[in-house]
């Protein structure tokens, strides 16, 4: 098909609801901890204030979504089925890196319509834990551990001074959980509660902290 005119390729469409968005994973001696706040915006409306923005891609593999929520939501749906697929075919269970790169495919070859960053973590017999970050320009790199979305740009300085190799399972929680934190008080596009994920060998745990219970502070 021809390419579509510039400005309907435009990513930033009016009234769209983007997941403004503070999004992280972290990589800890045996697993990940990912981790997201739950605002979803249209403009200054907020369209979901506890909408869930760690997508599952399969039994041990998660994504974290940011920018619009139409297409990180399509791009996790796709990696989805061809994941089940991939499953059936090789008969057992997918890498993580499997995963993101199919994500990393999706958002490179449609990088002119797409407006998403994404953050692919999980747990697999291969690497163990692994955190793949695939950014708007729809490249791929392995991480320790990755920020995204319009919150991160608050944190950097915060996670570059606390994060440490070989991190206990809670030492990486509490990490991800306060810097979350710290990102929703300063960006006005994140907020709600935060929502955690923890992936290891013996499955995945699920956890929510309400908005009166964030663990903001020194």
């Amino acid at each position: 098909p021809p390419p579509l005119p510039r400005d309907m390729a435009t990513p930033a469409r009016d009234g769209e609801a983007a997941t403004g968005t503070t999004i992280m994973a972290c990589c800890f001696d045996g697993g990940v901890v990912m981790g997201a706040d739950s605002r979803v915006s249209t403009g200054t409306y907020i369209a979901n204030r506890v909408s869930d923005k760690v997508a599952a891609l399969h039994d041990s593999i998660f994504m974290c979504r940011s920018g619009s929520a139409a297409d990180t939501q399509a791009i996790s749906d796709y990696v989805r089925y061809y994941l089940a697929a991939h499953t059936t075919e090789v008969g057992r269970a997918p890498t993580v890196k499997t995963a993101a790169t199919l994500a990393r495919r999706i958002a490179y070859e449609n990088k002119d319509q797409l407006l998403a960053g994404i953050i692919v973590g999980g747990w697999d017999a291969v690497q163990g834990g692994s955190v793949y970050v695939v950014p708007l320009g729809g490249t791929m790199m392995q991480m320790p551990f990755a920020i995204g979305g319009s919150g991160s740009t608050y944190i950097y300085g915060h996670v570059d001074a606390q994060f440490k190799e070989g991190m206990s399972r809670q030492e990486a929680q509490n990490f991800v959980k306060k810097s979350i934190a710290h990102a929703m008080a300063r960006d006005g596009s994140s907020g709600g509660i935060i929502r955690l994920v923890t992936i290891d060998a013996n499955g995945t745990e699920r956890e929510y902290i309400p908005g009166d219970e964030l663990p903001y502070g020194p």
